[in-house]
């Protein structure tokens, strides 16, 4: 069969695709991306074929003027409110969010697409379709194709539970003033192809879920659970990571979003520096500008180390809330402190920290000491590395994406959907 995987220009919500697009290729089906011009060698660079569709979105652009305006911690506050509360929120404060993220996010994400995935879906006509979860254009054009699709996410599915609170909501506005934002974009993107709008535009048909059971919200969403597989593009593996560490191994991470958003680090000289006092190895990957500084003898600056081989080596890992370094944490069984700030990186870090694998510390509150004495109880109390045990071990239960091929020919094929994935007790 043929598989088309869409993802708009982000490489962080592209990259948990890989494994999954490489293991139906491997399985013989065709598969290929679509995804906007900044991302095409991104793609490339993964030895999968790749077609331009749309030029580009400047989303960057919006960040920056929002920073500039002094705006954009009120911004990171009202969607981290959401992902966190949307399920218990009123209407004016869900219809605002909606309104906001639509104007100010996914319609700039999605620029171009619309026209260039439906024109590439009737091209090509493929079997299913695979999108990253904010690029709602492909859904759109495989609805306008009659063609399965699912979301492959990369974070908690806090947005579909915000969303299904907001339609819950909605259906109890009196008529006439059932506003929502959502649906009149890209309902009216359905109306020039002679389609329409409903909720499987926001969730997809089903959706392929890489974080194991624990690590999901309860919405009982149509699910194809998938072994998380570590990808962050192309990386050499240092000469130093292949000797055994003498100490504890500590790695700092701020991950690759939060440089990509804002170009710094959150992290900075003073939280290794009270790190260094620990009887440990600190690795942190740090952007350039920040390696002027002269670290500590038991501190090694990085600009990047693939975390998949560095985090076996640690005993410990220190990051923002990211999918993909929390992910792989997981899949090595390490004991993770959460610093989170934007949206479902503040979800993950409860459920984390409920699985008792993990400690979380608000970046507002992150200060040199809090860091330093919650890494310090992650190596010294045992029960937070059984923890993290426990948890590589469900994350290793779930099917390989080579073992999830057969499922997904299936939903092609017109079995009507997946079943509900397990959820959080």
């Amino acid at each position: 069969m043929r598989v088309l995987f869409a993802a708009y220009a982000e490489k962080t919500h592209f990259f948990p695709m890989v494994p999954i697009a490489w293991a139906l290729r491997v399985a013989g089906h065709d598969v290929r991306v679509a995804t906007q011009r900044p991302l095409v060698d991104t793609v490339l660079q993964t030895g999968l074929p790749v077609a331009e569709v749309a030029p580009g979105h400047d989303w960057q652009s919006v960040v920056a003027d929002r920073v500039r305006r002094g705006d954009w911690d009120e911004w990171v506050q009202r969607v981290t409110d959401v992902a966190r509360g949307g399920h218990r929120m009123g209407w004016d404060d869900l219809h605002a969010y909606f309104d906001e993220q639509v104007e100010h996010a996914w319609k700039w994400f999605n620029r171009g697409m619309v026209d260039g995935l439906v024109g590439h879906v009737r091209d090509w006509r493929p079997d299913l379709v695979l999108w990253e979860p904010f690029t709602f254009s492909a859904a759109l054009a495989a609805r306008v194709a009659g063609v399965p699709h699912a979301r492959v996410t990369w974070g908690v599915d806090v947005w579909v539970r915000a969303r299904r609170r907001f339609v819950e909501l909605l259906a109890a506005r009196p008529p006439g003033r059932r506003t929502d934002p959502f649906r009149d974009w890209l309902g009216a993107e359905a109306e020039r192809f002679g389609s329409s709008f409903d909720e499987e535009l926001f969730t997809g048909q089903w959706t392929i879920d890489q974080s194991p059971g624990s690590m999901r919200l309860p919405l009982d969403v149509p699910t194809v659970p998938v072994r998380y597989i570590p990808y962050n593009g192309p990386g050499e593996i240092p000469d130093w990571l292949r000797e055994p560490p003498r100490r504890p191994r500590v790695c700092v991470t701020a991950g690759l979003t939060q440089r990509g958003l804002l170009g710094t680090e959150l992290l900075g000289p003073s939280t290794l520096e009270a790190l260094a006092g620990l009887d440990v190895e600190v690795i942190a990957t740090l952007q350039g500008g920040d390696e002027a500084a002269d670290p500590p003898e038991n501190v090694r600056l990085v600009d990047f180390v693939p975390m998949d081989a560095l985090l076996p080596t640690c005993s410990a890992v220190v990051h923002m809330g990211g999918f993909g370094v929390s992910s792989t944490a997981m899949r090595h069984g390490v004991p993770q402190l959460t610093i989170p700030k934007l949206g479902d990186s503040t979800v993950r870090a409860d459920l984390l920290r409920d699985t008792g694998a993990g400690l979380a510390v608000p970046l507002d509150d992150a200060t040199p000491e809090a860091v330093r004495d919650a890494v310090a109880r992650l190596l010294d109390e045992p029960r937070f590395g059984a923890a993290a045990e426990r948890l590589r071990r469900e994350t290793l239960a779930d099917p390989a994406p080579g073992d999830a091929v057969g499922t997904l020919e299936r939903l092609a094929a017109g079995a009507p959907t997946a079943p509900a994935g397990p959820t959080r007790a």
